[in-house]
């Protein structure tokens, strides 16, 4: 171990302080500067008074000190790991590449990139276990590969997940000048006096019913499937159908308030779901186990596993089309003509398994999982090159880039903006109704209300048990600490 150079190279005894300092002040800085960046993001934040996107960011943060906790773990228990010794024969199975009989690999030059890699990084451990006629269960690279593998995929997921609800909300946002001009023409009725004399509308030849029923083909119901399933490609939401379900939302949640800011509510509605998207849950995490599980040579595992975000997006957009044109159905089942505009009922029946929220972690999965197929590719492009053996032949390669676009696309311009919409069509409505600040006082009066319920049921057991043993000295203490509690 001449110079402090043992199997696995110079130790910090023997490295110039020089290059020591100058690594941790490269790092230090990096990592403060991306701290005060974030920082300084959730101060602008603060101030815009975007209280959700402020939770998403501090969701974020959660999620990078998992993965330094993760990092961690490997590093302290990297060496530990590395003497784990396995029998060989454990080895060659499950593989992602195929394995090289003894004859092929006695052929290979001693300077073979995978003898090289071993013989640097792990030639110690090697050692420890061959003299145990075993090998070990991960080497020090591999594990080092791991930890790169752990952060791409979550930056790829944040970042998909921040592009998705960007370009859904900037399509969402388009639709704010239908919400200035159903506001400009309630001003203008109700100044004219219009408001009055309510008109009388022929519901079978109103707009929304025209394209979400009677064309396709009345009470066909796969003719219905088919159109719901088509309509998520172009023109997802028309202006009759924002009117109409927005219509059909304030009747149902807010009839004292017509001229409710249906969009705003919207707005805030949606960035109060990115805060659970933007996370990566434990259920995510087992599948990422499941797939790294099932990445064996010959099964193209991720070439198929491609198709389920791209499914499984198909059928969130087909499902919240159809509760547009079941709403439609609803009201063209019952009337023929209505006095006043066509107003929709809506309700939690219509959902899946009549949970509206379900959609939503749907979306979180479909996100998920196409940052991980991503994620994925560029991780084995860049740490093994193209042409490596886990990358997949080109054939597999390319309709897993082109699924992934696809997904990407089109739960941006089309999905999330229907579910932005039609999951207000459900029978309750959401804290974000409220204004912040109301939302304050509410919490604030509920905890009023449950404070004076316990003085209440305290201040009972001491007029019940006034003539008990002694126990009424502790229900006075109780109230009193109550009392104290009290604004």
């Amino acid at each position: 171990m001449s110079g402090g150079e043992g199997d696995g190279g110079t130790t910090l005894e023997f490295t110039p302080t020089w290059i020591l300092a100058g690594v941790c002040t490269i790092i230090v800085g990096i990592s403060l500067a991306v701290e005060r960046l974030l920082h300084y993001a959730g101060k602008q934040l603060k101030k815009n008074q975007q209280k959700p996107l402020y939770e998403a960011l501090q969701k974020i943060k959660e999620e990078l000190m998992l993965l330094g906790f993760i990092s961690l773990l490997l590093t302290v228990f990297q060496n530990s790991i590395t003497k784990i010794c396995v029998g060989k024969n454990l080895t060659h199975h499950f593989l992602p590449c195929k394995f090289e009989t003894e004859e092929e690999e006695s052929s290979e030059t001693e300077e073979s990139p995978i003898r090289h890699l071993l013989s640097e990084h792990a030639s110690s451990a090697i050692g420890y276990c061959t003299s145990k006629h075993k090998v070990p269960l991960l080497s020090v690279e591999a594990i080092h590969h791991l930890h790169i593998f752990i952060f791409v995929l979550a930056i790829v997921h944040v970042t998909f997940c921040v592009l998705t609800v960007l370009f859904g909300g900037a399509k969402i946002r388009q639709w704010k000048s239908w919400e200035d001009a159903i506001a400009k023409e309630s001003n203008d009725s109700t100044s004219s006096g219009q408001a009055l004399h309510p008109k009388l509308t022929d519901v079978h030849q109103h707009d929304f019913i025209r394209g979400r029923f009677r064309g396709i083909g009345g009470h066909s119901v796969i003719l219905g499937w088919l159109h719901a399933f088509f309509k998520q490609f172009y023109a997802s939401v028309t202006k009759s159908d924002y009117m109409t379900l927005r219509l059909g939302f304030i009747m149902t949640h807010c009839k004292g308030n017509p001229k409710f800011n249906f969009h705003k509510y919207m707005i805030r509605a949606l960035e109060d779901d990115f805060i659970e998207v933007v996370g990566i849950s434990w259920y995510l995490w087992v599948f990422v186990v499941i797939f790294l599980l099932l990445n064996i040579n010959g099964w193209h595992t991720y070439f198929w596993i491609a198709f389920i975000p791209f499914i499984l997006l198909l059928a969130v957009g087909t499902k919240l089309e159809h509760i547009i044109t079941q709403l439609a159905h609803e009201v063209a089942e019952k009337h023929v003509a209505i006095e006043g505009d066509l107003v929709v009922k809506p309700s939690d029946d219509h959902f899946w398994c009549h949970r509206p929220r379900i959609v939503l972690y749907l979306i979180h999965f479909i996100l998920f999982q196409n940052a991980f197929e991503i994620g994925f590719f560029f991780w084995i492009w860049v740490q093994y090159g193209f042409d490596s053996c886990i990358m997949g032949q080109v054939r597999y390669i390319v309709p897993r880039l082109v699924l992934g676009v696809i997904v990407q696309v089109l739960c941006s311009y089309s999905t999330l903006p229907l579910y932005a919409l039609v999951t207000q069509m459900g029978s309750s409505f959401k804290k974000a109704i409220f204004e912040e600040h109301v939302q304050v006082g509410l919490v604030g009066w509920a905890q009023k209300v449950k404070r004076k319920t316990q003085l209440k049921a305290a201040a009972a057991a001491a007029s019940e048990s006034g003539s008990g043993h002694g126990s009424s000295s502790d229900v006075k203490i109780q109230l009193g600490v109550l009392q104290r509690q009290q604004p």
